[in-house]
This record gives C-alpha cells, structure tokens and sequence, in this order.
C-alpha cells in the first residue's frame, strides 16, 4: 500500500513491474530504494488528472512532474531534481552502495513557466522502474532485443547485477560482523574491569577486618 512515504523492494536482476498509484494534488510521495554502487536505474512515469466532466482519468497538457533523487546516506545529497512533461523518464546511476529516496510531485505548467500548486482532484501516477545494467536493454523497445547478440549481452549483464548484489552482501555483512565483535570486547573489557573492582574491594575489606580483629585482641 502506498503511503506519504514508501518503500519498495525491487529485484535487481529483474526490472520492477508497473505499478501506479494516486496523489492527492500537488503532494510529493517519496519511496525508498536501497542499491549497491554503479547500478544503473531508469524510470518511465505517466500521470492522469481525474476530469469530473468524464468521470476518468484523462491526460491533460498543463500537468508536469518534478522527481527528485537524494542519498539518503551521505546527508540526503540530490543527484536528481528533473522537472518534466506529464510523461517521460528519468535515469540516474547510483555512485555509492546506500539508500536512495525517490520522490515524485505533480505540478501545474503554464506557458510562463511552472507552478508548484494548481493541480486540483486526484492525480494517478504510473511509474515502471528498471533497475540494474540490464535496464539498458528492458527499457527500449522489446522487439529490438532479437538477435542472439542482444540475447548474450542482456544475460551478461544480468550476471554482472547478481555479482554486484553479492559483493554488496559481503560488506554489509563484514560491517555487522565488525560491529559484532567490537561489542564483543567491549563487555569483555567491562566484566574485567568489574572483576578488578571486585577484588580491590575484597581486598580492601579483608585488610579492614583483619586491623579490626588484631584491634578487638581476636587475633
């Protein structure tokens, strides 16, 4: 279910299906995508304006989008802000392994320029992602990808996809297993301290009660 913010768990070696969903306006919806270094993403977006004189969705001129693509993990740092027709693309290229927020926002477009507000009613929103090296290929016409050349390619590139989600598995679980084990001698290093206390003060009480002792003349 989509919400104000969404997140979406996509295949890597196989491009995400078309999806769509409905804005209330000109409200921006976000959704998040977790991808390893240098893949490579490409979306193809719609939008449709609901008209109460035909009681559908119609695709009218004066609606825009504006999408926005920020790294969530180096202090939201936008590599994307495109503003577009009612329908196009976008394409981008993750520079690092991290979480990418995607956002997507309907806007009214007059001949002077654009507006941020305007869009009244609901808005549907279609959107096909394909993600990864084969994106290449899947984008453009199916009927183009024919030949056995084309073919040996597109399987290459679907290799190279699951290798790079591989070597992105083995960091993060490095990166656990680092954090795991600097936990680790962290309560070792407090239990000894603990058990030093311990004796000092075991120590202490029994050089007390033994002063006490030979004072008292029980010993």
């Amino acid at each position: 279910m989509w919400k104000p913010t969404v997140l979406l768990a996509a295949a890597l070696a196989i491009p995400a299906q078309a999806l769509h969903f409905f804005i209330d306006g000109a409200v921006q919806k976000c959704f998040f995508e977790e991808l390893p270094k240098d893949t490579l993403v490409v979306g193809h977006y719609h939008a449709e304006v609901w008209d109460d004189a035909t009681k559908s969705f119609q695709s009218k001129p004066d609606v825009g989008v504006f999408i926005t693509v920020e790294e969530t993990f180096d202090n939201n740092h936008r590599i994307v802000a495109q503003r577009g027709a009612r329908e196009g693309k976008f394409t981008f290229s993750a520079a690092d392994s991290g979480q990418h927020r995607i956002c997507v926002t309907p806007q009214n477009v007059q001949s002077g320029g654009w507006l941020g507000s305007g869009i009244h009613g609901s808005v549907k929103f279609t959107l096909d992602m394909a993600i990864g090296e084969t994106s290449r290929i899947e984008s453009t016409d199916k009927a183009h990808v024919q030949t056995l050349v084309e073919k040996v390619q597109d399987l290459n590139s679907r290799l190279q996809d699951v290798r790079r989600e591989q070597i992105f598995q083995r960091e993060r679980e490095a990166e656990f297993r680092d954090q795991s084990e600097s936990t680790n001698s962290r309560v070792v290093r407090w239990t000894l301290i603990q058990l030093a206390v311990l004796g000092v003060t075991c120590a202490w009480q029994l050089t007390h009660l033994r002063a006490f002792f030979v004072k008292q003349k029980l010993v």
